[in-house]
């Protein structure tokens, strides 16, 4: 048995866990951890069991504290970010937070006893004493948990995944909140490649650069530096220096030249403490749950990230930290994990995956928010990409919306910044020659100053672009996602594709249908910094995207470019004018560049900020200027089906339907159509669509408060 116990200073005797376990284990008095099945685990899709050999290894069993001391853990925490507070800032360390908030060590030794008795390998206990690494097989599984894994083909691609919820005994039940994952589904990443030009119709921006025959206004790091007014922080040295800024991914980079070639293009290099570092970061000790995934067709995600991050933190060091998945866990939950409690973990952390609630499971769902709760009482600084999916996370990678409202599970959390996207006003105003340079400079820059927003919005659905190209909406028999349907144009028809936002709705609970946030569903509480500013919901419930930045793929004309030379992956080589290379939009292009932010804060901060949200929430409602309000446009998409549209179950009927609505903020969506709303549009202050907007960020950085 492992134990990953450190030294604790003065806090060795601040234990605060009380013993939760308070019975005998009887194997026959078992209760079940429900909502933890995937929906894909049924008799149509069922190849059979896994053999009793096979492995399943590293799986993580997450446990939980009484009310009590979940109270108690919250309140500490906003004294931590309370400047009136003695414990402002007084951030602890992973071994140190562990011994205050974590299980009792009578609950831990008791459940890695049990876990050991059914002949499972308990591989590691974490620091924070809520979270045990095990290993097993399909044989240890079923005879512990009630459950079988078996092998699924869902849509020609091979699976496994737990048949049924998984069951333990009564007698833990107190202590544990369940078992992570059983399942290799795994979260997706959210950037989305720049559309073919062909698919732009009649979207024309005037000059920057050629792509397919097509101009462009490309975003490059000089163009972000002027929109959104980095240079007079870069100018006064606020550049990142000395900070460190970790993306987690699920894969290598192809190349570090790529990165090298990004930052020497657009004249970063200039910047000369920045650096690269790859890391596969292990547990303290024990066994090592952390492989390198080696480079995998999620190598995009990894380059945007890196190169984006160093764009708006030149001086800053960017960490890609990889783990590969295991048959039951994600790898960029392992990272996550394992970064959060190092000695010395690094004060940002952005992440670019997610997958929604109502079909991540509860025990899942669960343990982000346990993690990330864990990293802002360290300091740690969390931004997460909100979501490519407008207010319909739970139909990602699919052409029409289905399953109602749904959000990130990775994003929804309190304890994380969700990032939403825009895209940029110019063309749509017929006003690019107010904004962009017909020339270049030496560094790409074209922009000339701050360019109204809207949301980034690919869908025929949207408001604007049905109005851009002269409809009066975007669904009904005579919208723009009717006249789409046998043209080039048709893309927008069949893409769920928006930055995303919404009111959490299934943090908690079982869904009664895979994917909806029905049954017994509910979503995460309102924070209590989430306030003060118009246009919040009076819903009671955690809404996102607190923030949003450029996250576009070309809508418009406008995405950012990349460096990516993977061409097996969709990648061009980095040669010559940039305008040729790869262009990316997407949320994970949102949450970097906010990463990013926070390294400049943190320089001139001298120390981390932990959860930068309540500082945000503060500043717009007290210091005009720091957020761009966005008003103008939607995240709506295209959809079908009663549960989120105005329409016919199962078809596409441009008589009546085009968006999503939402009936209710309490966690189950109706479904009468009589109750239809859109879902979501911009607005004069915050809103679902761009939540308090873009960012100043020299505005931001010089009004960051420090203790009174």
């Amino acid at each position: 048995m492992l134990w990953l116990f450190g030294s604790c200073g003065s806090l060795q005797a601040a234990q605060a866990g009380r013993p939760l376990i308070q019975e005998r284990v009887d194997p026959h008095r078992v209760v079940r951890l429900r909502g933890n099945t995937r929906g894909e685990a049924n008799a149509v899709n069922d190849l059979g069991a896994v053999s009793d050999n096979f492995p399943i290894e590293h799986v993580l069993l997450l446990l939980k504290r009484s009310t009590q001391e979940e109270r108690d853990v919250e309140q500490f925490i906003a004294d931590l970010h309370n400047p009136q507070s003695p414990l402002f800032h007084q951030w602890l360390s992973a071994n140190e937070f562990g011994v205050r908030f974590g299980a009792a060590e009578s609950d831990l030794r008791t459940i890695t006893t049990w876990l050991e008795s059914q002949g499972f390998t308990v591989n590691a206990v974490y620091p924070s004493r809520m979270v045990i690494d095990f290993s097993g097989n399909g044989a240890t599984v079923l005879h512990a948990f009630h459950t079988s894994i078996h092998h699924l083909n869902v849509n020609g691609v091979k699976h496994v995944g737990n048949f049924s919820d998984p069951q333990i005994p009564e007698a833990l039940a107190p202590a544990i909140e369940g078992i992570v994952s059983l399942n290799d589904f795994r979260p997706r990443a959210m950037s989305r490649a720049r559309i073919p030009a062909a698919a732009r119709g009649g979207s024309r921006p005037g000059y920057t650069g050629i792509y397919d025959g097509q101009p462009y206004q490309a975003l490059t790091p000089e163009d972000l530096a002027t929109i959104y007014d980095f240079n007079p922080l870069f100018t006064a040295g606020i550049t990142g220096t000395g900070q460190t800024i970790a993306v987690i991914e699920d894969s290598d980079l192809f190349t570090t030249a790529d990165w090298n070639t990004f930052r020497t293009a657009f004249g970063l290099s200039q910047y000369t403490s920045g650096n690269l570092t790859t890391v596969h970061p292990a547990p303290a000790t024990g066994s090592n749950n952390c492989s390198d995934p080696l480079v995998t067709a999620a190598d995009s995600e990894a380059i945007l990230d890196a190169e984006w991050a160093t764009a708006a933190a030149p001086s800053a060091t960017i960490l890609v930290a990889a783990c590969a998945d295991t048959i039951a866990t994600p790898g960029i939950l392992i990272a996550v994990q394992n970064l959060v409690n190092q000695t010395n973990p690094p004060p940002i952390i952005s992440i670019s995956y997610g997958s929604c609630e109502a079909e991540s499971g509860a025990a899942q769902n669960a343990a982000f928010n346990t993690i990330y709760q864990q990293a802002v009482a360290e300091g740690i600084s969390i931004f997460v990409a909100a979501g490519d999916e407008g207010a319909a996370s739970c139909d990602a990678g699919q052409s029409t919306a289905t399953h109602g409202i749904g959000v990130s599970n990775s994003a929804s959390t309190q304890y994380n910044v969700a990032v939403g996207g825009t895209d940029y006003a110019d063309v749509l105003n017929n006003s690019a020659s107010t904004y962009w340079s017909q020339n270049n400079s030496a560094n790409y820059g074209s922009a000339l100053s701050y360019i109204p927003e809207i949301p980034w919005n690919d869908s025929c659905a949207g408001g604007l672009m049905a109005t851009y190209y002269g409809f009066a909406t975007g669904y009904g028999t005579g919208g723009y996602c009717a006249s789409v349907a046998n043209t080039a144009d048709q893309f927008y028809l069949y893409t769920v594709g928006a930055g995303s936002g919404g009111p959490s709705n299934c943090a908690t609970g079982a869904p009664a249908t895979f994917g909806v946030a029905d049954g017994t569903c509910a979503g995460y509480a309102k924070p209590s910094w989430q306030t003060g500013v118009a246009g919040i919901p009076n819903d009671g419930l955690r809404d996102i995207p607190d923030v949003s930045m450029f996250a576009s793929d070309g809508t418009w004309g406008h995405y950012a470019i990349v460096c990516f030379s993977d061409f097996a992956n969709g990648g061009a080589p980095c040669r010559g004018d940039p305008g040729n290379w790869a262009g990316y939009g997407g949320t994970s292009l949102a949450a970097p560049v906010m990463a990013g932010i926070q390294a400049l804060i943190n320089q001139h901060m001298g120390g981390p900020q932990g959860n930068p949200n309540p500082v945000y929430y503060q500043l717009a409602a007290s210091v005009p200027g720091v957020f761009h309000t966005i008003s103008q446009g939607d995240i709506e998409v295209n959809c079908s089906g009663p549960r989120n549209c105005y329409g016919l179950i199962g078809t596409i009927d441009y008589g009546r339907n085009g968006r999503i609505f939402n009936t209710t903020f309490a966690g189950a969506l109706s479904v009468s159509d009589s109750s239809f709303t859109p879902a979501y549009a911009a607005g004069a202050a915050w809103n679902f669509a761009t939540g308090l907007g873009s960012v100043d960020a020299n505005k931001l950085v010089t009004s960051w408060p420090a203790k009174k």
